[in-house]
């Protein structure tokens, strides 16, 4: 086998299944990564048997061949490799690496003894690539990272007639996003971990969904992946989002992003870094008060509603990882001072973000 391929193209999928293949193992197999050369490039694969991976890396390829290398090991030397260009020759029991003068040869293993990775040649379903990265992306943040909360430590994929969901809780806050889809209707629970390398590799183009037992596999026209799914039911957070609406405010995301930046510096870590919200008169009022001090800020804002004044509590961290995923301007939208309140962007793309509140 001899190969012909940009660094740059080696090394971008390398870098994908870094994050995969584990740096250490009971089974040493599992940090290896499988190379098979076809007459149009190469296939990079391998799993941490949550997660399989196969990544496409068009090359040109002489006498194709399949092999196995220590994973990480590779992606080093070709990181340190000098030049654009790389070539790959597997000569005996040795992958050579070459480029500019360098010369690199590696043990590689036994390609048979390797788990066999398969992926379904048949979808279910078809979204747009970044429409679901970006959806994942957004809600994320709102997955939990105790290991105790089971589900809530996944995203929730609810797939209907005409759009899918996304949906992720840790029990203090929701994250939800709605984006266009066609295909058949399934609901599964993706461990949050996972959804962090499905959002690394997917681009533009389109993404489609196979369901099989326990596992979602996902193909786009760079890579394949299967996803162990969770088990359990998702509890019903329909309920916690508010219905009826009593005070609403309007205001750039940006500014108030900053303005609760500025004042959280000072809130008690040991009060769940609580911030007051104090809205009337077409201003909103940030507070905060810690061990050190105190720190408030007023912000212009566009007040609706049948509520004149409302005074609130919220965990900063949760409005600032909220108003991440918003662009222009915000809409804040209050049932009462104890409900849980709904942030989501003023241009209607599919995100909401609703909070519990704090005791005032």
């Amino acid at each position: 086998m001899r190969v012909q391929i940009t660094k740059r193209t080696l090394s971008e999928a390398l870098g994908l299944l870094e994050r995969v293949i584990p740096t250490r193992s009971t089974n040493p197999l599992l940090t290896m990564l499988r190379m098979d050369a076809s007459e149009t490039g190469l296939t990079l694969s391998g799993t941490n048997l949550e997660v399989d991976l196969a990544c496409f890396a068009p090359a040109e390829v002489h006498h194709p061949q399949s092999l196995v290398v220590p994973a990480h090991l590779f992606a080093q030397v070709v990181r340190n490799m000098n030049g654009e260009l790389i070539e790959l020759a597997l000569e005996g029991k040795e992958l050579t690496v070459r480029a500019e003068g360098s010369d690199v040869k590696l043990q590689i293993g036994d390609v048979e003894a390797y788990p066999p990775l398969t992926f379904p040649q048949v979808a279910d379903a078809t979204v747009d690539a970044a429409a679901l990265s970006k959806a994942l992306g957004s809600v994320r943040y709102a997955a939990s990272n105790e290991a105790f909360q089971a589900v809530f430590r996944g995203v929730k994929l609810e797939q209907h007639a005409a759009f899918a969901r996304v949906v992720a809780s840790d029990g203090y806050r929701v994250a939800l996003y709605d984006f266009p889809s066609t295909g058949e209707g399934q609901t599964l629970i993706i461990p949050a971990r996972s959804v962090d390398e499905l959002v690394r590799v997917l681009r533009d183009g389109e993404a489609r969904f196979t369901y099989g037992d326990g596992q979602l596999s996902v193909t786009t026209t760079r890579v394949r992946m299967n996803l162990k799914l969770l088990d359990g039911a998702f509890p019903d957070y329909d309920r916690v989002i508010p219905k009826e609406i009593k005070l609403q405010v309007r205001l750039p995301a940006a500014l108030l992003k900053e303005a609760v930046g500025r004042v959280s510096v000072l809130a008690d870590r040991g009060a769940n870094n609580r911030i007051e919200f104090l809205i009337g008169e077409g201003k909103l009022r940030l507070a905060a008060e810690g061990d050190y001090g105190r720190a408030q800020d007023l912000l212009d804002v566009v007040q609706s509603g049948t509520v004149g004044t409302m005074r609130l509590a919220f965990n900063a961290r949760h409005v600032l990882d909220a108003l991440t995923a918003i662009e222009g301007d915000v809409e804040l939208l209050f049932s009462g001072p104890t409900s849980p309140a709904i942030f989501q962007p003023v241009d209607q793309s599919g995100y909401r973000s609703v909070m519990v509140t704090l005791r005032v």
